[in-house]
């Protein structure tokens, strides 16, 4: 091929190709053969050179151009380290690429067809036609006229370019897999076949720690290119056999030193494996003769190995002593990569579990909920602070509460645990929902106070929370938010929508910016689903959040009263939100059941003396109607005689008395105008202070006050 281009082959393929002419050194193929070459007779090309890297390293370009098919129309592939490539005209460039980056190499490649717009140094993998691979630097330029197709420049990476590259590739995941997967086929570079092995506790996330070599165990992380392996060896995922982890721990562990080796032939490897099952599990074909084992050491008195990378070549092309250092470097250089996707990974369990942990685990009677929980991405910042609960409170209403911390990681599952346990507790109190959120809005604030030692590296300010009680009597929801996004109500006859909700700042707002927790009460009928989430579920780039928030309302309006709710609310989350995501999601589906109006009685009574009696003569027909047992009539009647004469003595306006028959027993409800909270005294039943509390006390199996807007409610419940 002409070198000089004429004034009017000005096409990137002659420019570059110009170029070369500049750098193939003496003996290369004849400008003939190259133009021989270029018209398409693969015939022509040599064979495989024992080394066709190993000559001089500006022996490294080569151009080839592309028609509107993306076919090979002409090529200048002098260089020796090209030779093998399949590259001859009317080839399709996707028969170059490994299996795996023809759909990404192909985009790209009709990106720049559409657009004339140059992609510029992509690092890529082609494929020989022995199976071997080469490493290239790869750029894609627009000819000058559309007809005219691509020109694709390669530049093959010399070895220190590529460890740098191979480096900053590697150091781009927390995930364990993609890790050593980066570092495998970085490392082909120098083989036909690479394999990664880790010790298992890496892959736990535990702590790797000197153990005895009969103990080590390995399992394979990576291994390329992807081909059909032969039977019984060790593919990724699965567990080497323990004679092979060990004979391998011994290998790269000499003078109690890890190091790494050469094994030279194929008689050599064989005779150090010994079982033909540990051969047929380790080498990974006849072609592979020898093999370079290279430890990956996390530097410490001692050094810790955390696995082993091997490289495997066919009997031709013998390792040499620069090719063992270079290895060794990149190794060496990438092994604190797995260590940090190690504990990232331990991280990402730990707050896992207990992001599981509180999630719901059962409904009851009045109420069914679903929940489902998808973390974000092990590579993304780490599991986020999202939480959801739902209990059922002691006085027979159900808490739902949905929770978002600021930040990833421990600090924000910390600071969730503690929130979730705290509301749980306020409300179990007796408290409502917006005294409920004071005081998780002190917590925040204090959380992030310096003196708290909390404040250096993480604040929780501007963290949300919602959180709704549902009583099954009034068939009603109290709703308080901090700044949460608003739940959906759907209601039985299919409307939904989301629930109408001021803006708030969220926990923790400086003082100027504090607004009141209102409560705002919902009438949800038997039927009616009730969905909190998290804004991982209805955020999406291409979305404003009122159209992620009515996406959301659509999709839980689809659910049939006839629905699993826990395979609808998976049903929602995949329709929403992707597998992969970059923030957690977090859904809660809650169907109201409620009482049948058949199990409860509401009586309002004057606050008079006559008041106990008249409260008796209700109660006990009631029971009557219901065929409470005797001993439980009694029981029942004395109970509400003795908290209506607390709530006529203490307390000032009417009382109102309700009974609910449950599943397990009877619960029973004494309100009144006070403010004063009943205590229980130390004092006997003979005292004449305090032995209406004593005689609830006996009576029940447990009781509590709640409060609300008008006074208190002084609750007790009965086994039947």
């Amino acid at each position: 091929m002409d070198s000089t281009p004429s004034p009017s082959s000005s096409s990137p393929f002659e420019l570059v190709s110009s170029a070369l002419g500049r750098y193939v050194p003496h003996g290369a193929t004849s400008a003939a053969t190259a133009s021989a070459d270029a018209q398409g007779d693969r015939s022509a090309a040599p064979p495989v050179p024992d080394d066709p890297e190993g000559g001089r390293h500006d022996q490294i370009l080569g151009v080839v151009n592309l028609d509107k098919e993306l076919r090979i129309t002409r090529r200048n592939l002098d260089a020796a380290v090209f030779t093998g490539l399949d590259a001859g005209s009317g080839t399709p460039f996707a028969d170059l690429l490994p299996p795996g980056d023809v759909p990404t190499v192909t985009r790209r490649l009709r990106q720049v067809l559409e657009i004339g717009e140059a992609h510029v140094a992509r690092i890529q993998r082609l494929r020989r036609s022995d199976g071997s691979e080469l490493v290239v630097s790869m750029s894609i330029l627009p000819a000058a006229a559309p007809q005219e197709g691509l020109t694709v420049s390669l530049i093959a990476m010399a070895k220190r370019l590529h460890l740098y590259a191979a480096e900053t590739a590697i150091g781009t995941s927390l995930d364990i897999g993609e890790t050593a997967q980066s570092l495998a086929e970085s490392l082909l570079a120098w083989g036909d076949v690479a394999a990664v092995d880790l010790d298992f506790a890496v892959w736990t996330g535990e702590g790797v720690t000197e153990q005895s070599q009969g103990r080590i165990r390995l399992r394979r992380a990576a291994l390329v290119p992807e081909r059909v392996w032969p039977e019984g060896y060790v593919t990724p995922g699965g567990d080497l056999p323990s004679d092979a982890s060990r004979l391998l721990a011994q290998a790269v562990r000499r003078d109690d030193a890890p190091q790494a080796i050469v094994i030279p032939d194929r008689q050599a490897v064989e005779r150090l494996l010994g079982s033909p099952r540990v051969i047929r599990a380790l080498v990974p074909g006849d072609r592979s003769a020898s093999v370079a084992c290279i430890p990956l050491v996390l530097d410490g008195t001692p050094p810790v190995v955390l696995g082993v990378a091997e490289v495997w070549r066919r009997a031709d092309r013998p390792f040499h002593d620069s090719e063992l250092f270079d290895l060794q470097e990149l190794v060496a250089r990438t092994a604190h990569h797995v260590d940090l996707a190690r504990q990232h990974h331990r991280e990402h369990t730990q707050v896992l579990a207990l992001q599981r942990r509180l999630l719901p685990r059962t409904g009851g009677h009045t109420i069914e909920f679903a929940s489902v929980y998808q973390p974000a991405t092990p590579d993304s910042a780490g599991v986020g602070g999202d939480w959801v609960n739902s209990f059922p409170l002691p006085d027979g209403r159900t808490a739902l509460v949905v929770g978002d911390v600021v930040g990833h990681g421990l600090g924000a599952a910390a600071t969730m645990g503690q929130l979730s346990m705290e509301a749980r507790a306020l409300l179990s109190a007796g408290l409502a929902p917006d005294e409920v959120l004071e005081h998780l809005d002190e917590t925040v604030s204090l959380l992030d106070d310096a003196d708290s030692g909390l404040a250096a590296g993480y604040s929780a300010l501007g963290s949300t929370c919602c959180i709704a009680l549902y009583d099954p009597v009034g068939h009603d929801v109290a709703l308080a938010s901090a700044g949460h996004l608003p739940p959906v109500l759907v209601l039985p006859d299919g409307r939904a929508a989301p629930l109408p909700l001021p803006p708030h700042p969220g926990l923790g707002a400086e003082f100027a910016l504090r607004e009141p927790f209102d409560v705002h009460t919902f009438a949800a009928p038997p039927g009616s689903v009730l969905a909190l989430y998290t804004d991982g579920l209805v955020e999406d780039p291409a979305l404003s959040i009122d159209e992620g928030i009515g996406r959301l309302a659509e999709a839980v309006s689809a659910v049939h009263p006839w629905d699993t709710l826990q395979q609808a609310a998976r049903h929602v989350v995949s329709t929403l939100a992707p597998v992969r995501q970059r923030d957690d999601v977090t859904l809660l589906l809650a169907r109201m059941i409620g009482y049948r109006k058949e199990d409860t009685a509401t009586w309002r009574l004057p606050a008079r003396s006559d008041a106990p009696a008249r409260a008796r003569e209700h109660v006990g027909a009631l029971l009557r109607r219901w065929r409470a047992r005797g001993a439980t009539r009694d029981d029942v009647t004395l109970l509400v005689s003795e908290l209506v004469t607390n709530a006529v003595r203490f307390a000032a306006g009417p009382v109102t008395v309700r009974l609910i028959r449950t599943g397990h027993g009877l619960l029973c409800e004494v309100g009144d105008a006070g403010n004063g909270r009943p205590r229980l005294s130390a004092g006997g039943l003979l005292d004449d202070g305090g032995r209406g509390l004593h005689i609830v006390h006996r009576l029940t199996t447990r009781w509590g006050v709640r409060w609300t807007d008008t006074g208190k409610v002084v609750w007790a419940e009965v086994a039947r």
